[in-house]
């Protein structure tokens, strides 16, 4: 079977000529060998052969991940090169001692012809000089059919003839190319952007967190009534054990359920505002924006997506992560297990300080969560200071996004959750009812009781902890008994209690996710390092509040 390989800069368009290639957003996604690259896979039609679309790049130490995932598939046969024409030279340049080392076939797709005044036929003549290669120019956001047929034939002749040898040096001439200058808005300014960036996280992030909640709060008591009870009944006569592992506290019925209606409104709408903000050229705005910001803890703007969809689901968030550069994606993982608290810890940290009579400390501890997470990422992970500079710093388009793009991305978001996090809720959900079950939690909570009585907790309140580790709703069975529990605490022990649930271990699917994505000894320094932190804070908190 033939192999196509798609290389580009980030935002040369490659996601949206995958898209219209393979007319799907949802494909096979592999790990390359050695690396943390993962490339996407869709067979075309016709019997043409795999198209693989690799990681677009960002920093300029990105080219040894793309040489990493092009040496890994070395049985493609050809790399389509991706570049804007608005900065062709620039970007062909950059890319030319990536992708000529390879003795591979070579076609060229110039995106962004609409941005092109000047003539768009002279700038292809001109660049099929230089690079000696077949060359396509086309806007791929409203590429039709005809356009699609023209570039899966240029696939096929590409790979059919043979193309002359080039050379690694090349003298790039200089090329007089007329073209649109993007909008310049307040994102751009040194002191505002940063502001109106904040403010636009808010209204495009917090919102659909806070609607779903709300949609999630409306559909949990329909569930109940015509789901859970109903199975219920009819489980009354099957053995203990099974009605436990079915439809108990921690079953994979009612807790797999419960999973399902809490995280998937807020992967859905959380998507949605990524593909749009994405797609509309804004995305681009808001991280240039906050870039320098976020270096000062070892991030990148780039890295702020990911972080914030983990305000849904964790897990969504670490597979997110995958966009990030290999030089920061730790750092932002790191983050995201230790401050971006999912729905289903909002949920239940929310209801706990109603429970107990503090409502009022859900939004001042989400800041404390939130900041402490920055700190600790900067404290344990690389220092921004010796990290790249971007490749490419060109400022976006803004332009209305496209319900094609949009429904594609969605689509792909809401795939990785079925496939990828769903199944492992349903195991966690398994594993908590064994344990629960058999009473393995309550002889570690016996073990963990003299380590509480460090922070002057009572025994009672480990369970909430120790569940939290599994789930972070976990923390949600100190409500049992009308809060009797959560009514006997102090209000330093409270804060105490909901800090260790929080903060002492991300939930156990997301650690497993962790391992599967990056590495196994990874999630396990990362497992270290955030109990470290936590008790550190907690420790802390104990001692200047007490």
């Amino acid at each position: 079977m033939i192999h196509f390989a798609l290389v580009g800069l980030e935002s040369a368009g490659k996601s949206s000529l995958f898209n219209l290639l393979t007319k799907s957003a949802i494909s096979d996604e592999r790990n390359i060998r050695g690396s943390t690259v993962f490339c996407r896979e869709h067979t075309l039609e016709k019997g043409l052969g795999r198209l693989i679309d690799t990681p677009g790049i960002r920093y300029q130490d990105d080219n040894t991940t793309t040489e990493l995932a092009l040496s890994a598939l070395n049985r493609s046969d050809v790399i389509i090169v991706v570049i804007r024409a608005t900065h062709a030279l620039a970007e062909w340049d950059f890319l030319r001692k990536i992708v000529q080392r390879y003795k591979r076939r070579m076609a060229i797709v110039m995106t962004f012809t609409d941005k092109v005044t000047s003539s768009i036929e002279t700038l292809k003549e001109e660049f099929s000089k230089i690079t000696q290669s077949p060359i396509v120019a086309l806007d791929t956001r409203h590429a039709d059919e005809n356009e699609r047929q023209q570039l899966l034939s240029l696939l096929a002749k590409t790979y059919a003839q043979s193309q002359p040898e080039r050379h690694q040096e090349q003298n790039i001439p200089v090329l007089d190319v007329t073209t649109e200058t993007p909008q310049r808005t307040w994102f751009e300014h040194p002191y505002i952007g940063p502001l109106l960036s904040v403010i636009c996280i808010a209204v495009l992030y917090a919102f659909p967190v806070w609607l779903s909640w709300h949609i999630s709060d409306a559909l949990q008591p329909v569930a109940d009534q015509f789901l859970i009870r109903p199975l219920a009944e009819r489980l009354s006569q099957a053995p203990a054990l099974v009605q436990t592992m079915l439809n108990g506290s921690y079953g994979l019925v009612s807790l797999g359920l419960y999973s399902f209606i809490w995280a998937f409104p807020v992967v859905m709408l959380i998507g949605l505002s990524v593909s749009v903000t994405e797609d509309s050229g804004i995305k681009e705005r808001i991280i240039n924006s906050l870039d320098p910001w976020l270096s000062k803890i070892g991030l990148r703007g780039d890295d702020l997506l990911p972080i914030l969809s983990g305000f849904g689901c964790n897990v969504v968030a670490v597979i997110q992560s995958r966009s990030c550069s290999n030089c920061t994606r730790k750092n932002c993982i790191s983050t995201i297990a230790f401050g971006s608290a999912c729905s289903y810890q909002i949920g239940a940290t929310l209801s706990i300080f109603s429970a107990a009579g503090y409502p009022e400390l859900f939004a001042p501890y989400l800041i404390l969560l939130f900041a402490t997470a920055c700190l600790h990422t900067r404290i344990w992970q690389v220092a921004a200071a010796h990290m790249p500079t971007r490749a490419s710093m060109h400022i976006s388009w803004l332009q209305l996004p496209r319900w094609r793009a949009v429904n594609w991305a969605l689509r792909n978001v809401v795939a990785q959750f079925l496939r990828q996090a769903m199944p492992l809720f349903l195991l966690i959900c398994l594993a908590a009812t064994l344990l629960n079950y058999y009473g393995i939690i309550d002889n570690i909570c016996y073990l963990l009781a003299p380590a509480a009585q460090f922070f002057h907790l009572p025994a009672e309140a480990l369970p909430g902890i120790v569940f939290s580790l599994l789930r972070k709703d976990g923390l949600l069975v100190l409500n049992q008994d009308n809060g009797l529990i959560l009514h006997s605490l102090s209000l330093v022990q409270l804060i105490i209690v909901v800090w260790l649930a929080s903060t002492l271990m991300a939930c156990l699917v997301t650690i497993i996710t962790i391992a599967r994505e990056v590495s196994c000894f990874f999630a396990a320094s990362l497992v270290g390092k955030q109990a470290c932190t936590s008790l550190l804070i907690a420790a802390l908190i104990s001692l200047t509040l007490t």
